[in-house]
């Protein structure tokens, strides 16, 4: 299920979209102001963020030169402003779409439905996977740090894939386990951790840069 960050201080609006895409079959996070868009997208990930650029506490425009270096999301502007100046200084700074208020929730959700779309394409059609020097190539099934290959055993393996395919997600442990070991979790918390400890310990034997980071009661992600 698709999670989109509706970042729309105007309570009305939001809860429009909220209600459209909730029926649409969406996970929806509300924001209401730039300082808790911020702190949604530093502690969850999102396919979508549907963004306001009137925003109190941090507008706009100030996040996504802010974010916008350091994730991929997808961000689909909607605002008021519908000056030239504005559309084109949004989409420099990163914005993949642009709709100008009033505008029609069915359009809304085409414009969703093409960037997700994009998203995945862009996702499945490479074999190399790439962190800072971590490279991973899904076909050769290897794992290069600075040009060194290091071997990882096939669940390690199958952790880094999970964890670069989205760099910026925190991945709860049950994530970690459904996918590396294909199978349901039951509470296998040491089996994660112990594979997580020994990644990072053949990481740490080449280079002194931390990859991973552990987000305390949620999971892990690669660190920033």
């Amino acid at each position: 299920m698709p999670k989109i960050l509706i970042a729309e201080d105007n309570n009305d609006i939001n809860n429009m979209i909220l209600r459209y895409l909730k029926g649409e079959g969406f996970e929806c996070v509300q924001a209401f102001s730039g300082t808790e868009v911020l702190l949604y997208i530093q502690n969850s990930a999102f396919d979508i963020i549907i963004l306001d650029l009137m925003l109190p506490g941090m507008s706009g425009e100030e996040l996504l030169q802010k974010i916008k270096p350091d994730i991929t999301t997808p961000i689909i502007v909607l605002s008021a402003k519908d000056g030239l100046d504005s559309k084109v200084n949004t989409l420099l700074w990163g914005a993949d779409d642009y709709m100008t208020k009033p505008f029609e929730l069915e359009e809304l959700l085409a414009r969703i439905t093409v960037q997700l779309r994009k998203s995945s394409h862009n996702a499945q059609s490479s074999d190399t996977l790439q962190y800072k020097q971590l490279c991973l190539n899904k076909q050769n099934h290897t794992v290069t740090i600075n040009r060194m290959e290091l071997s990882f055993t096939k669940q390690e393996f199958k952790i880094l894939e999970l964890l670069l395919t989205n760099p910026e997600r925190v991945f709860s442990k049950q994530e970690i386990y459904d996918y590396a070991w294909e199978d349901f979790y039951i509470g296998e918390d040491k089996t994660v951790n112990v594979h997580i400890s020994n990644i990072r310990k053949k990481l740490k034997a080449v280079t002194d840069e931390e990859y991973i980071d552990t987000v305390w009661g949620i999971g892990f992600r690669l660190a920033k």
